[in-house]
Parts: C-alpha cells; structure tokens; sequence
C-alpha cells in the first residue's frame, strides 16, 4: 500500500496516467493460495480495496490532472504495444541519487530526468528494483521530505476505501460505535463530499468519530519480530515518525540485545494489562483536556481469540465504557473476509483516538491517513 500511494505520486508528479496493480499474493496464474494452512484468493482486485484518484477518478481538487487519472494494467497492455513502451530502470535515476536518496529527491529526480520524455508509454521492468523500497519506509528522514507535495496531492486528499469496505464499516458500526442519531452510510455519500475550502474530500467523508478509542495490537508473528527489530535497533517505521506525533522511542546509548528488548517490548508487544492501562490513560487524558469522553474502545487485532477475549474482559472490568470490541467482532460476508483489515484500518482512521504500534507499517498507513486529513497529532499516539 506504501509503494502503491507513492508510485501513483510519482505518476502524478510526471504528469502521466498512473498504472495500478491489483493486490497480488501470487504471481503465477493461480486463482487460489495457501496461507498458514487456509485457501486465499491470489489476487483481489485494487478495486475491492480502494477507490477514487488512484483508481482513475478524475480528480475533483486539481482538474487538470491528467484524464484519465489512472488506468489498469489490461488496459495499459491494449493501448501500449511492445513497439510503443519506454522501459526505464529505476538504476537509472538511483545511480544520480546515490544509497541514501529520499522519497522526495526520488520522484524530483524523476522528473527532472524523464518529465518531458515525448515516449508515450513508460514501464518500469519487474525486475528493476523498487524506487521505494523497505528502507525509505523504516526510515522518517528518508520518507517525509516527500510529505508537503504527497499530503497536498489527489493522491491523499480525495483517497477513499471501496464501496465494499465501507458498506462492512456501515454494517458494523453498532459493534464499535453505537450511534442514536441518524448518521448517513458512507455508501450514501457522493465521492467529492467536503464540508468546506478548508476540508478535503477525503477529511470530509472520514471525519472523527467521538468517543471512539481505537488501538492496534500485533500479535501472531509480532512475538517474534519484536524481539529481531530491537536487536537491530530499529526504530519506528517512518509514517509513525512525524515530528509532530508526542510519542517517541528511542534506545539509550550502549544497550545490548537484552536491554533493548526489554526496552521495546512494551511498545510492539504489551502485555494484556499494559494495553488496559493505556486504554484508562488515553480517557483520562482527554477528559483531562476537555474532549469528547471516549466511551467506545476497537482493538484491531490478529490475536487468538482466547487472549481477545481475556482482553476485552480487562478492559470491561475497568468500567465506564459502552462498547469493548475487536476485530473479531465484526460480522462480514466472504467477500469482505478478504479484505478486513482494510476495515480495521478505516475504524482506525475514524476513531477520535488511535494508538498505533510504532513498529507496524500498518498503523504508520493508519496515521499517514490522519495526518493527511487534518486531525491534531495528539489524537495520533503510539504504544
């Protein structure tokens, strides 16, 4: 999802129609896959996940993007004969830039170096190595010098989840936010809704729910990950890195692998209570500054439901909340199975508080989508 937003970034900035990919496990032709034992489809469509610009939607805040503002693959294949296509590879641009180039410098490079190329198709080959890659997403001063352009950019400002995760949002809702007043389906509302000049499209469409506590706990393969990234010394991956956002990490100098692990653990893998004591943190500091009482509290979670379940139960036994939920709470379809966690991250964007693990690219997603939509980084807070 990182690179996608980005490549289109990259399109954008070059004044080209951007090319998406769907969501791909498995390249090889097959229509299912296997994962920890259980069939998933190989491929989901982007469209299943996504909408609006990235997906070809003319853009509503710069018209004079190019139209149509992206396109399909097939597509691009039917319109651009192997005689017409420009390959570049990204060693060409890299080579300018040197081992430690940002996002920003990247896609400037680009542009400077194949803007005004007259080719009408451009592919970069498969087997040309990324121009983001997991480097300049672990890393903050790698990634958000490209942040002025991308926050301000059709990419971002009219981003939007598919009809297909926002209808399971809608049919959730009572589950993590009860609501006694009519609130309009997400499906209802026209794509370019915005509440003002000041508010973009997407701020508009994903506005706050008050009251909602959403927090993001890894578990599964975490356990064991938690403990390598703090053997390295990793630190949070970029998008958890704002400088703006109040929760920072850092290891003292002259740790071992021990102290570092003990240091970390709590931020990418708290225990059942360490995460009850959060959740009565986080109400108690925003009552403390007069915000709306958070009274409804979301786990998104890959946990096993034995630990959720003795999660949730802490977290109820501390009283005064409504709702305590997970989620495995959430009642879905089989083709909105496919793409939950694309629901977990769209509750968590609304939620009026989210607390993100520093160490997940998912919660950095999460956050980027915050950020981008204006809410205050005190609302943004990491484990």
């Amino acid at each position: 999802m990182q690179e996608l937003l980005l490549q289109a970034l990259l399109a954008y900035r070059m004044k080209r129609t951007f090319v998406y990919y769907n969501y791909t496990w498995r390249d090889d032709g097959s229509t299912i896959s296997y994962y920890n034992g259980k069939p998933i489809p190989s491929t989901i469509p982007l469209s299943a996940l996504l909408q609006g610009p990235i997906l070809g939607t003319p853009s509503v805040i710069d018209p004079s993007a190019a139209h149509p503002f992206a396109v399909t693959e097939d597509y691009y294949y039917r319109v651009c004969p192997e005689n017409e296509r420009k390959y570049i590879r990204t060693e060409e641009v890299s080579s300018l830039l040197g081992t430690t180039s940002t996002a920003g410098n990247m896609i400037e490079k680009w542009v400077e170096v194949f803007g005004e190329l007259p080719a009408k198709c451009i592919e970069i080959p498969s087997d040309a190595p990324s121009n983001f890659d997991i480097f300049i997403f672990g890393d903050a001063s790698r990634l958000l010098d490209v942040w002025p352009i991308f926050s301000k950019s059709p990419i971002l400002q009219e981003f939007a989840w598919s009809p297909l995760v926002e209808l399971a949002f809608d049919q959730n809702r009572e589950v993590f936010a009860p609501t006694y007043v009519y609130v309009p389906p997400l499906g209802t509302l026209p794509m370019a809704l915005s509440g003002s000049t000041a508010v973009s499209p997407s701020a508009a469409r994903y506005a706050p729910i008050p009251g909602l506590l959403a927090i993001h706990l890894r578990r599964g393969d975490f356990s064991e990950h938690c403990t390598n990234l703090a053997r390295w010394g990793s630190s949070y991956v970029g998008h958890n890195e704002f400088p703006e956002l109040p929760d920072k990490f850092h290891y003292p100098p002259d740790t071992n692998d021990d102290d570092r692990i003990a240091l970390q653990r709590p931020h990418c893998y708290p225990s059942i209570q360490e995460v009850v004591e959060r959740a009565v943190e986080e109400r108690a500091a925003q009552r403390a500054i007069g915000r709306p009482e958070l009274v409804d509290v979301y786990f998104m979670t890959n946990g096993p439901k034995e630990w959720v379940d003795e999660l949730t139960e802490a977290v109820r036994a501390t009283g005064g909340w409504r709702t305590v939920a997970s989620s495995r709470d959430l009642e879905v379809n089989w083709e909105q199975k496919f793409v939950k966690q694309a629901v977990d991250m769209l509750i968590g964007q609304r939620a009026q508080v989210f607390v993100g693990n520093g160490y997940s690219s998912m919660s950095g997603l999460v956050t980027m989508f915050r950020m981008a939509n204006g809410i205050p980084p005190g609302q943004n807070r990491l484990l």
